[in-house]
């Protein structure tokens, strides 16, 4: 594993007043780090402004929820007892940020974080590729329900022959958010990103496999640290990040790095749609019944602003389909919760049969 900068204090890092107050009730006997790598089966690499070193999980982080399992960019405490030369982690640190996305079908859990205490998210989209703006709006509520302020950047400008037409198109449908156009192959445009990469705050890239995000992290660092593979012939992107990690880049500011996501389920949007879909809700306030599902019912604005032009009927489509889906992820949980307190009950009552068995022998 290659690491390309070590930085020489734990500030350098983001850390602040904020951090350390909250790390008081361990500042005696445990050290400070922030999780900037996490391999298979649980290990971590940290970074304590001392240097890297290795941490892995105690046996009760098993019993955790999937989402309060530390991951790149959360702050955790560590203690001084080693396991095989690993630090032990004893705590994680309250989050600012979290970047949440239902778990792949081929995972255990249910919910996986992709990367925690991140101020801005960089949607990277190629633009030799087809645009679709459907999926970007997953990307965008993802990023808004994290707590992260959302950035949409452009990659492989130079492949494209009308880059503006592009961007004119993409800010229409993210309402407001960044619209940034580059090239990390020839640097062409990557200057745009200067004010979102501010030094001891964090930024993570975020998009599909082949969107061009380790040559941006590349450009970004100043070196060849991350493997680079050409798209294939059939237009999909190779996976060339296996691993999240952490960077420090020259001008101070952090960036993570992750794998290209094949598939992106929301976990729990929040107000990421509200943020994301604000045309099509603040259309919906409008309808005459509150309970309205923009479909034939009488007096609905969103409709109205359909037929009028005013809103693209493929907008309302996406908005649709992720309700419907946030809802039913939303049963699925609360079908989990009730199962677990079922479970602990009968667990309770298993024991108090067997504590007045016991007593009246």
């Amino acid at each position: 594993m290659q690491h390309v900068t070590s930085p020489s204090s734990l500030d350098a890092l983001g850390w602040d007043d904020h951090l350390a107050n909250t790390f008081a009730p361990y500042h005696e006997t445990h050290i400070p780090a922030r999780v900037i790598r996490s391999d298979r089966g649980g290990s971590l690499v940290v970074e304590t402004g001392d240097g890297h070193d290795r941490a892995r999980l105690p046996a009760r982080f098993r019993r955790l929820d999937p989402t309060e399992l530390p991951t790149v960019g959360d702050w955790v405490a560590l203690g001084s007892d080693r396991i095989d030369g690993d630090r032990t982690v004893e705590a994680v640190l309250p989050r600012r940020s979290a970047i949440i996305r239902q778990a792949p079908k081929d995972r255990a859990a249910d919910a996986q974080v992709l990367a925690a205490n991140v101020d801005v998210a960089l949607i990277v989209v190629a633009l030799d590729q087809d645009l679709n703006l459907r999926r970007l709006d997953r990307y965008l509520a993802l990023a808004w329900s994290s707590g992260a302020n959302p950035v949409v950047v452009l990659t492989k400008a130079d492949r494209c022959a009308d880059v503006d037409s592009v961007v004119a198109e993409v800010e229409l449908a993210t309402l407001g958010v960044p619209v940034l156009a580059l090239s990390g192959l020839t640097g062409e445009g990557v200057e745009l990103l200067d004010p979102y990469l501010v030094p001891g705050q964090t930024a993570v890239l975020l998009g599909m496999s082949g969107a061009g995000k380790s040559t941006l992290a590349n450009r970004l660092i100043g070196t060849d640290a991350l493997a680079t593979q050409a798209v294939r012939d059939d237009g999909r992107g190779r996976h060339t990040t296996t691993h999240r990690e952490l960077m420090l880049l020259p001008g101070g500011a952090l960036l993570i790095d992750t794998p290209g996501l094949r598939e992106l389920a929301l976990w729990d949007a929040g107000d990421g749609m509200a943020s994301t879909f604000n045309d099509v809700e603040e259309l919906a306030a409008s309808c005459r019944f509150a309970d309205c599902r923009h479909e034939s019912e009488p007096g609905c604005a969103v409709n109205a602003a359909i037929a009028d032009g005013v809103l693209d009927a493929d907008r309302l489509d996406s908005y649709q389909k992720l309700e419907r889906e946030l809802a039913f992820q939303a049963r699925k949980q609360d079908a989990r919760l009730q199962k677990a307190e079922t479970d602990r009950w009968k667990q309770i009552h298993r024991s108090m049969r067997a504590y007045y068995a016991d007593k009246g022998r």
